[in-house]
C-alpha cells in the first residue's frame, strides 16, 4: 500500500521478498492465503516470475503448504522455461519433510531425480536428506519398495540431454514439445503419490505420461557455472549393479533388500543410506565435506549407544569441523535417554577442553537421566555453582522424574528450589502437578490408613501455598524464534528449525 501511495512500481525483488516473508511467517495459514492472493494478482497480470522470485513462492509453498502445491509450483517453474537448479530441488526437499509419515521416501525420490539431471548437491541438501530421516516415515512399505528397489530405468522419469543452443532451438519448433515437459513432470507427481493399490496393479510407471511418439524432446542442459538443467522425458542409460545398499545411488540396489517392513526409526532410514559411512562417502563422492550441522543431525539419527555415535567425535576432528555446545548437547540427550548418566557427564571434560561452555540445554539434557533424587539435587546445586538458574525445563523433567517414583519429598524439594528461584511456572509444569495432587479413584480415607496417602496430603498442602506465590511463565511472541541469536550456540533456534524443515542455507 505504502508503494502504491508513493507511486512506486514493485519490481521482481519486491515479490520476493514478500513471497520470503510469507515464507518465514509463524502464521502459517494466514501467510498461505496471502502468498495465493498475490500470486492470483500476478498471474491475472500476466506478470513473468524469474528464477529467484519462484523459488521464493516454493520455499512458501514448503513451509506453508505441503509437497502438492509444491509440485504445482515446480511443474509452472517449468512450463515458464526456466532450468531448474540444485536449489529448486533442495525446496522441494523442504516439502518433502513437511510429510512426516511419508517424507522419507518423497525425499528420496526427489533426490534420485536430482542426480538423474547431473545436478551436483550441495551441503544443505544433505542435511535435509538427514532431517528427513530424523523426522519422516517410509510410508507404506509396499510401495516404498516397489518404487527405491526397482531398477534405476523402471523409476528414473527426467533426464537432461546433451546439446546446444541450436538443441534448443529445435526443440522450441516442435509442436507440443513443452507438453512433453510438463507431462513428465506429472509422471513424477503420480510416482511420489502412488496408491498401494496402484503397486498391487503393476502401475508403477504411468505410460501415458511418455506420449503416444518415440520421438523425444531436445532441452539445452546448461552445467556451468550453476549446475542449471532443464527437464525431458528421455530414458536413462542403465546403470551398473552395485553390491552397496545405499539409496543415496542411481545405481541398483543389492538384492539382498527386498523389502522396508523393519524401517521404523531414524537409524534404520539412516543405513538404508549408507550408514553414518557411506552417507559421507557420498558426501565426499560430490567434492563435500559435512559441516558441524551435518554432524550434529548424524548424532540424532545413529543408532544410540552404538560405536557409530561414539566414531562421530573422531569424524569431527577427522573433518576439522569445529564443535559446538549442540553437538556435544546432542549426545548427552541420547546418553541420558539410554539411562547413562555417567556417560553423559564424561563429555563434559570434553567441552571444557574445546574451550566450549555449558548451556542450559547442556543441564536440562542431563536432567533427563536423573532418574533418582540424589542426581536431580546435585544437578541443581551444580547449576548454583556455576551461578546458572535452571529454567522451566528443566524443572519440568526433574518433576516427570520424582512422578514416575511417586516420591512425594524429591517432589516438594523440586518445588523449594524453584520457588527460591523464583522461576516462573507453565502449563506444563502445572499439568504434571495437578496430576501428582490427585488422589485414587478408590480412596477412602476413613476406611483405612495409607501411609503414602498421607505423603500426598502433605504434597498438596505445600503445592496449594507455593502456587500462589509463584510466578507465571508469559507465552513468548510467535516472532521471538526469529531474533538474532549469538553465533555458535544453535540450541534455542533447534525448535524453529525444525518447524521451518531446515529450511536456512
Amino acid at each position: 500500500m505504502q508503494m502504491k501511495k508513493r507511486d512506486l512500481e514493485p519490481s521482481d525483488a519486491t515479490y520476493t521478498a514478500l513471497f520470503n516473508v510469507c515464507a518465514e511467517s509463524p502464521w502459517k495459514d494466514s501467510a498461505l492465503q496471502s502468498a495465493l492472493k498475490l500470486r492470483q494478482q500476478l498471474q491475472a497480470r500476466n506478470f513473468q516470475l524469474n528464477l529467484k522470485t519462484y523459488h521464493a513462492l516454493l520455499k512458501m509453498a514448503a513451509m506453508c503448504a505441503d509437497l502438492r502445491m509444491c509440485l504445482d509450483v515446480f511443474k509452472e517453474i517449468v512450463q515458464k522455461g526456466h532450468a531448474v537448479t540444485e536449489r529448486t530441488f533442495s525446496l522441494l526437499l523442504m516439502g518433502c519433510i513437511q510429510d512426516k509419515k511419508t517424507g522419507f521416501r518423497y525425499a528420496l525420490q526427489v533426490w534420485r531425480q536430482m542426480l538423474s539431471l547431473g545436478l551436483q548437491p550441495s551441503q544443505h541438501g544433505y542435511n535435509l536428506l538427514l532431517g528427513a530421516a530424523r523426522d519422516c516415515g517410509l510410508g507404506d512399505p509396499e510401495v516404498a519398495s516397489a518404487l527405491l528397489l526397482r531398477p534405476r530405468e523402471e523409476t528414473v522419469l527426467l533426464q537432461p540431454l546433451e546439446g546446444g543452443f541450436r538443441a534448443r532451438r529445435r526443440a522450441q519448433a516442435r509442436e507440443g514439445d513443452g507438453m512433453s515437459v510438463r507431462l513428465d513432470v506429472e509422471a513424477l507427481e503420480r510416482q511420489l503419490f502412488l496408491e498401494p493399490s496402484q503397486v498391487l496393479e503393476g502401475r508403477l510407471e504411468p505410460q501415458e505420461a511418455r506420449g503416444p511418439s518415440k520421438a523425444q524432446p531436445e532441452v539445452e542442459t546448461k552445467t556451468e557455472p550453476d549446475h542449471m538443467v532443464a527437464l525431458t522425458s528421455l530414458a536413462p542409460e542403465p546403470s551398473p549393479r552395485g553390491p552397496e545398499t545405499n539409496l543415496l545411488t542411481l545405481g541398483a540396489v543389492s538384492p539382498a533388500v527386498v523389502s522396508f517392513g523393519t524401517v521404523t526409526t531414524p537409524a534404520d532410514r539412516l543405513a538404508l543410506m549408507g550408514g553414518p559411512e557411506g552417507f559421507l562417502g557420498k558426501m565426499a563422492e560430490h567434492g563435500l565435506r559435512p559441516n558441524i550441522k551435518t554432524l550434529t543431525l548424524l548424532a540424532e539419527v545413529v543408532e544410540p549407544g552404538s560405536p557409530a555415535e561414539s566414531s562421530l567425535l573422531t569424524v569431527l576432528d577427522m573433518h576439522q569441523v569445529e564443535a559446538d555446545v549442540t553437538f556435544f548437547n546432542t549426545l548427552m540427550r541420547k546418553k541420558s535417554k539410554l539411562g547413562d548418566l555417567e556417560g553423559a557427564k564424561a563429555l563434559l571434560p570434553l567441552l571444557a577442553k574445546r574451550g566450549i561452555l555449558p548451556n542450559l540445554q547442556t543441564f536440562c539434557n542431563l536432567a533427563i537421566g536423573c532418574h533418582r533424587p540424589g542426581d536431580g539435587l546435585r544437578l541443581l546445586a551444580d547449576m548454583k555453582k556455576c551461578q546458572m538458574t535452571p529454567n522451566t525445563h528443566i524443572y519440568s523433567t526433574l518433576i516427570n522424574a520424582a512422578l514416575k517414583r511417586l516420591d512425594y519429598t524429591y517432589l516438594i524439594d523440586i518445588l523449594k528450589d524453584m520457588r527460591q528461584n523464583r522461576v516462573p511456572v507453565n502449563e506444563v509444569v502445572i499439568r504434571q502437578l495437578e496430576f501428582a495432587a490427585q488422589y485414587p479413584p478408590s480412596f477412602d480415607r476413613y476406611k483405612e490408613k495409607n501411609t503414602y496417602l498421607e505423603k500426598i496430603d502433605g504434597f498438596r498442602a505445600y503445592y496449594k501455598q507455593w502456587l500462589k506465590v509463584m510466578p507465571a511463565e508469559e507465552t513468548p511472541h510467535p516472532w521471538q524464534k526469529f531474533r538474532t541469536k549469538p553465533k555458535g550456540n544453535q540450541d534455542a533456534i533447534t525448535e524453529a528449525d525444525v518447524d521451518r524443515g531446515l529450511g536456512g542455507r
